[in-house]
């Protein structure tokens, strides 16, 4: 019952919340996250705005243009969508995009050129926090694909793996020591990469893991 082990030691490692899903595959149709065409610059009229890949800016006036509302975070922070991302490249992309439309950089620029900037540096943020995070990087692959978490559920979990779970915790309440201390971190840490692992996998079948 690799499963209910799974959605635990997440919730006890931090990486899964309570709630339920039930199986379904993981099938995010093109159609379904297919942006629409570039609207018009709204400083000069030219086509061009809001523009995909870096063209955060009008080709033809350099006017920065709104967020793309079509664009999803994996996109956005140039990571490919899936459970397993580079966070060395994640942490270089957000800087990178930082340097280019942060507010801070746009003071001298029309008013709507600095409301646009601070869009921008509000969705880059959010955008690296999800993904920078196992719990809510999967969380959000879920919901690209239409798979909502129901809060306030739970789950059943085998009673094996409970008695795992309170052997830990009883080692932890009587450990003596920054030896023993370490050395439970170390099995819980274990834990968490064998079963962050098991999920990365299961995103990676195209199938939800949660029976």
């Amino acid at each position: 019952m690799w499963c209910g082990r799974t959605r635990a030691l997440l919730r006890m490692s931090g990486l899964w919340p309570t709630g339920v899903l039930g199986r379904r595959p993981l099938n995010c149709s093109a159609a379904s996250l297919a942006g629409s065409n570039s609207p018009r610059c709204w400083n000069c009229g030219g086509l061009g705005g809001p523009l995909r890949g870096d063209r955060f800016f009008c080709p033809q006036c350099r006017a920065l243009q709104p967020p793309d509302p079509t664009r999803d975070y994996f996109s956005l922070m140039d990571c490919n969508r899936s459970f397993r991302v580079d966070t060395a490249k994640l942490q270089h992309r957000y800087q990178q995009l930082q340097r280019l439309i942060h507010p801070d950089f746009f003071s001298q620029r029309s008013q709507t050129e600095k409301d646009f900037s601070e869009k921008h540096s509000t969705l880059v943020n959010d955008a690296y926090k999800t993904l920078l995070a196992p719990l809510s990087r999967g969380l959000y692959l879920l919901k690209l694909c239409g798979i909502e978490i129901p809060e306030g559920t739970d789950y059943e979990v085998d009673s094996q793996f409970l008695m795992e779970i309170m052997e830990i915790n009883e080692k932890l309440a009587e450990a003596q020591g920054e030896t023993a201390m370490k050395e439970m971190e170390s099995i819980v840490r274990a834990k968490q990469k064998e079963l962050t692992d098991n999920v990365s996998r299961a995103f990676e079948r195209g199938t939800s893991f949660i029976s």
